[in-house]
């Protein structure tokens, strides 16, 4: 099937922020990532959403920010975080804490558990290791992608500890001693790709970032775009002012322009990328007082339509074939046995 495609000259949209908080016990993740929506809420009103896998922990700061609490008890697979994402987004939430991302790696019902059910329902053989990952990614990429549909701003927190790499070669090919690797994010490595920022919070940081290290692991749980380095200059807590400072950014450069709804119908046809998608919500928000009362429903319909298609394509799994344990795929962003611990 031939796929169809458009084109415009660039511009810097609207776009909402993502942002993770990576931290260890105490180091003022939750309190942050309040402060940090709060200052997105500046720019852009509506509820603050938080969303608890924690007992309820988000609830010792609602004397000092103003939130609507969600909370969220197992099972934490991918599509179960998807559910209350969508519950929140539905219920009128513009600004989203998730605290914490992390039980969707290690929780109960997490990533790592679903692939624990499927080696055994594959026959529990090691040649089908690889096989028994496709299901847990599928639905993990899923996840991702459907979350960057949304025009929501997000703060995600992640729970961090010290890992080791075990699989570290010297130069005559053998494997050395366990390697530090530093603090680093217990959850899959592919969220990194998707945030607009991610900040480490060390032990007793008291919410001021670490931006830079040593430690190799510490340096690929890092990610300040050049957008946000004057934000950060002089190590500043995570505060409403820096929040509200990244959403000024997002924001973009110049006002969304209006479309017809002949010409918005016709993008969504064409549309088959998340970001693409989040563009032309914005724009059917801006220009919806100006569609007739035919046109609503056709512009509805189309949206809900292109929403669709995008998620039965983050859903399409990834073919694999049976192989030697010692062929199979690297899945150690996933699994955090292989290779880091």
């Amino acid at each position: 099937m031939t796929r169809n495609f458009t084109h415009r000259l660039a511009t810097r949209d609207k776009t909402p922020l993502l942002v993770g908080i990576v931290g260890s016990s105490s180091s003022g993740k939750t309190y942050s990532a309040l402060r940090l929506a709060t200052g997105f809420q500046r720019v852009t009103p509506g509820e603050i959403f938080v969303i608890d896998t924690e007992a309820g922990r988000a609830l010792q700061y609602a004397d000092d920010f103003r939130f609507v609490h969600v909370p969220f008890g197992a099972p934490f697979g991918p599509l179960d975080y998807l559910d209350v994402i969508k519950y929140c987004v539905d219920n009128g939430a513009t600004n989203i804490v998730i605290d914490s991302m992390s039980h969707e790696h290690e929780g109960p019902g997490g990533v790592l558990e679903i692939h624990a059910v499927e080696h055994q329902r594959l026959g529990g053989k090691m040649s089908t290791q690889g096989l028994a990952w496709n299901k847990p990614k599928t639905e993990h990429r899923r996840l991702i992608n459907t979350i960057l549909q949304f025009n929501c701003n997000f703060v995600f927190c992640f729970r961090a500890k010290e890992k080791l790499d075990w699989n570290k070669k010297g130069p005559d090919g053998k494997k050395m001693e366990p390697q530090p690797l530093g603090f680093m994010a217990i959850g899959g490595g592919e969220w990194m790709y998707e945030m607009t920022a991610q900040c480490l919070l060390l032990p007793g940081a008291n919410g001021i970032p670490t931006w830079t290290s040593n430690m190799p692991g510490e340096k690929d749980t890092i990610k300040l775009p050049k957008q946000f380095v004057g934000t950060f200059a002089g190590a500043p807590q995570l505060t409403e002012d820096v929040g509200e400072a990244m959403a000024r950014w997002a924001a973009g450069s110049k006002p969304t322009a209006k479309m017809t709804a002949v010409e918005l119908l016709k993008e969504y046809a064409a549309c088959s990328e998340p970001s693409e998608f989040r563009r032309l919500q914005e724009i059917g928000r801006v220009s919806w007082s100006t569609f007739s009362k035919d046109e609503k429903p056709l512009v509805k319909a189309a949206s809900e339509q292109c929403a669709k298609r995008i998620e039965d394509a983050a859903m399409a799994p990834e073919p694999q074939l049976e192989q030697p344990a010692e062929q199979q795929d690297d899945n150690s962003f996933f699994d955090e046995k292989a290779g880091a611990a």
